[in-house]
């Protein structure tokens, strides 16, 4: 798995802590990597729509290429 290094404000760093501390999550990687992957997840399906790689038409329907997943 590639590494990768961040800064992050110290507010989230508080958040995460808390959340390991609460056993949410183990330890930090795992943490990061959940939360990241929850976002991006997030993202995909209520982000912005467009771009190069958007499929036609599913903009105007209010679909993002599933019947069961409206972006509002």
């Amino acid at each position: 798995m590639p590494k990768v290094e961040i800064t992050i404000p110290e507010h989230l760093e508080m958040q995460i802590a808390q959340m390991i501390d609460q056993g949410e999550f183990v330890n930090r990687e795992e943490a990061i990597e959940e939360l990241l992957s929850t976002g991006l997840k997030a993202y995909k399906t209520s982000g912005p729509m467009g771009g190069e790689n958007a499929e036609p038409g599913l903009e105007d329907d209010g679909l993002m290429g599933h019947e069961d997943e409206y972006v509002f």
